[in-house]
């Protein structure tokens, strides 16, 4: 199984707990698709960066990771985004961007016919709302192109709603763009926080109602503390974390527990525990700061017994 990953990388500044910055790299979908990438997946990524040296450190990076980057563009002259991190004492986040210029923005007007025709041949596209956000109207209506094809070669599309407000011109048109690609999603991976400030769903049921409205046949609603709900159109069954801990830095946690979820269903594990694997997953990135943890801090085994490997 291939899967390929679209969106944008960014250069990410992540503060430490003495208040000076560390520099890596980011971005909601890269960091899914790192995950899967250690997780064993065939992984690529998809996007548009400069000609710069900060683009090719950060492909150079993404290869180290097993991430397949042949479907990158490079854009002359062109920089890639950036983006800072700020936590507070409870781990969470504030996120200030520099990115009105980034490549990956144009990627839909850069890219080739005979490269979407690669894309489509992929087993899963993964993409998010910020993936969305990028694209602009024209760009994502090739996008809904690039999933109807995907899907018709047989592929799967998984979608995380991953609603950032400061992406978008208003409201309305997230919520039509939402809208326009939800038919064309087999796996929605929504976070409850985000569809509540973007649909005011009042409940996760109500959430799960609406995609299942739209014929999305899976879905797996993330909770936080929680956990998550997933559904494969029958009943609605919780799962709940392994345990409850304190987070460093919740960065990235949906972004590998996503990872996991997907990796662990492409393994051919059930949903109950695809949610786990997640879990564990998502688990452990959040007790260190930034996006991406290093190799030896990955969990001994995302997979447990009945999932396969």
């Amino acid at each position: 199984m291939k899967v390929a990953s679209l969106g944008e990388c960014m250069i990410e500044f992540s503060q430490r707990s003495d208040g000076s910055f560390r520099r890596g790299f980011g971005g909601d979908t890269l960091n899914t698709a790192l995950y899967l990438a250690r997780l064993g997946i065939d992984t690529s990524y998809v996007t548009a960066l400069g000609d710069d040296p900060l683009s090719e450190e950060m492909l150079a990076a993404w290869r180290s990771e097993n991430i397949k980057t042949g479907l990158v563009i490079r854009a002359s002259g062109r920089l890639p985004g950036l983006y800072m991190i700020q936590r507070d004492a409870r781990g969470e986040r504030t996120f200030l961007y520099w990115r009105d210029r980034a490549p990956a923005r144009d990627f839909f007007e850069l890219v080739d016919r005979d490269q979407l025709k690669r894309l489509a041949q992929f087993d899963w596209l993964y993409l998010s709302g910020i993936s969305l956000s990028l694209y602009g109207e024209a760009g994502r209506a090739r996008l809904r192109e690039l999933l109807a094809a995907t899907r018709q070669n047989g592929g799967k599309v998984a979608f995380d709603g991953n609603y950032r407000p400061r992406g978008w011109s208003d409201a309305a048109t997230a919520r039509r763009a939402f809208s326009e690609i939800l038919p064309l999603v087999d796996l929605a991976l929504p976070t409850f926080e985000d569809e509540l400030a973007l649909f005011g769903n009042e409940t996760p049921d109500r959430c799960i109602e609406r995609y299942r409205a739209v014929g999305v046949r899976e879905i797996a609603v993330k909770l936080g503390p929680r956990g998550c709900i997933v559904t494969t159109g029958g009943d609605c069954i919780e799962v709940p974390p392994p345990k409850v801990v304190e987070p460093v830095d919740t960065t990235a946690a949906g972004d590998s527990f996503n990872a996991g979820y997907i990796a662990a269903r492409i393994n051919g594990a059930p949903p109950r525990e695809a949610a786990a694997a997640g879990h564990r997953l998502a688990g452990a990135v959040i007790m260190l700061p930034g996006a991406v943890i290093p190799r030896a801090s990955m969990p001994a085994s995302v997979f447990r017994s009945g999932e396969k490997t």
